[in-house]
């Protein structure tokens, strides 16, 4: 790092900490913990990430036990935390703004904010939606809480991963759409979702359906091997007892070896229809299960298409972004740690190593696992850091002499910074309107909402 001196008395060295999810948190937990200063800097108002907004929104207690943890971290004297600052190219601050303030290290913990697209004609229509747009929605985050999401009475999802399950979760139970299909470009027996996640809406499968649909495919899974009705069994297995006490009259059902080919919409641009590739599947010489497309097509009648494939880093971060939706990371391994070069960014323009520069969680690889896989790659990450910041010397200005700079960008900015101090008020409000409301828990849909709720309650305190 440029500007540093040699002196007798370390000074308290600072880590900025961008996005203040689960990586982020149990990172500056163990940053922290090793007696650093940390900032933690977060585009919500809310700290929490994908456990306060990623979670299914009737999972309370979950949430509350996560809260508390990180409500535990947050208490350290070393934790300073600054929500409601968006770090972009687009945006007030940008990362060459925080770069210039001179940390010792910066983590990029920012989350996937992007989506991944599949690219196919019509995918911009009315009634196309994108599962993490959905799942903000329905978790009360700001903008998403505030937009409108019209549904039909046919939504189908795309994937059918434990994302597919949430929202076919949030359809049938919540929105009580008639009737929901998962469409897959594989088969039955590839499915990605968990057994203990498909018990939420497995009472609801149309098992006459689904038997139908597997008679349709019978011949390509029999080809390799896949028993037609062992799978059947298998696939309804969960569907005998109710998870809710009122059941919802949803009619949840799958279409398996279909690849999406073109939304197709209507003379007002709303979706109408999904035109379908339909698909075989092989064995490759290793045993594994191969895909193939046949050249046909079939258009499903449906009214929403909600695509749940998965997630990309958010390129307005000003980070050079990998095919994969990944932001570029070290490919020289370093310390004679091969692993280590998984977390250090990678300037490709220039074609150097950022120095000083580290990526965590789904920053470092988009919507891997849930929040027990985040903490791990937050802690370890951190190990990284850690490793770095013993290399260098003392920093010309002190850490608090950085954060007033720090804070003084806030003001240049126009920024209205919420304090880890003001969460805590606006969870008590929350608390009260939760009360009011014979509520498990409450959530404000807007900033403005949030921001006003927290200066209402310091006039009270």
């Amino acid at each position: 790092m440029k500007g540093r001196i040699v002196l007798e008395n370390i000074n308290q060295q600072l880590v900025l900490v961008i996005g203040a999810g689960p990586a982020g948190l149990y990172s500056a937990n163990k940053l922290a913990e090793a007696g650093k200063k940390v900032i933690l800097l977060n585009r919500d108002i809310k700290y929490g990430g994908l456990a306060e907004y990623g979670i299914f929104v009737t999972k309370n207690k979950m949430k509350e036990g996560l809260r508390k943890q990180f409500r535990k971290i947050l208490a350290s004297p070393n934790i300073d935390y600054y929500g409601n600052v968006t770090v972009g190219k687009d945006s007030k601050i940008s990362l060459k703004d925080l770069e210039d303030i001179g940390f010792d290290a910066i983590v990029i913990s920012a989350g996937a904010q992007g989506t991944k697209k599949v690219g196919i004609p019509g995918e911009e229509a009315k009634g196309v939606y994108h599962a993490k747009d959905l799942v903000y929605h329905y978790n009360h985050l700001p903008p998403f809480s505030e937009q409108l999401f019209p549904l039909g009475d046919k939504v189908a999802i795309i994937g059918v991963g434990n994302v597919m399950v949430d929202i076919a979760h949030w359809l049938t139970h919540l929105k009580q759409v008639p009737n929901v299909l998962a469409i897959a470009r594989r088969g039955p027996n590839e499915r990605a979702y968990s057994d203990k996640e498909i018990k939420n809406i497995a009472f609801n499968m149309d098992q006459v359906d689904i038997k139908q649909e597997l008679e349709r495919i019978r011949p390509i899974l029999e080809s390799i091997g896949q028993n037609v009705d062992t799978t059947f069994t298998d696939l309804v297995k969960e569907a005998n007892e109710p998870y809710y006490d009122k059941p919802s009259p949803t009619k949840f059902t799958f279409k398996f070896l279909c690849s999406p080919k073109r939304v197709v919409a209507n003379e007002n641009n709303e979706v109408i229809g999904l035109e379908v590739e339909n698909n075989e599947l092989y064995l490759k010489e290793d045993g594994s299960v191969a895909l193939k497309g046949l050249g046909t097509t079939q258009i499903i009648n449906l009214t929403n298409v909600v695509f749940a494939i998965g997630d990309t880093v958010d390129g307005n971060l000003g980070l050079t972004v990998n095919k994969w939706g990944e932001f570029t990371k070290n490919e020289t391994p370093y310390n004679n740690d091969p692993n280590a070069n998984l977390y250090e960014l990678f300037d490709t323009d220039n074609n150097t190593v950022m120095k000083g520069m580290f990526v965590i969680g789904w920053s470092r690889k988009a919507s891997d696992g849930l929040v027990g896989i985040a903490k791990k790659d937050g802690e370890t990450g951190t190990k990284y850091v850690l490793s770095y910041l013993d290399t260098l010397t003392v920093a010309e200005k002190t850490a608090d002499q950085r954060i007033e700079s720090l804070k003084n960008l806030f003001k240049e900015r126009n920024l209205t910074v919420v304090s880890k101090e003001d969460i805590t008020l606006l969870e008590d409000v929350e608390s009260q309107e939760a009360k009011k409301r014979a509520l498990e828990f409450y959530k404000f849909n807007h900033n403005d909402d949030m921001l006003q709720a927290i200066e209402h309650q310091k006039v009270r305190v």
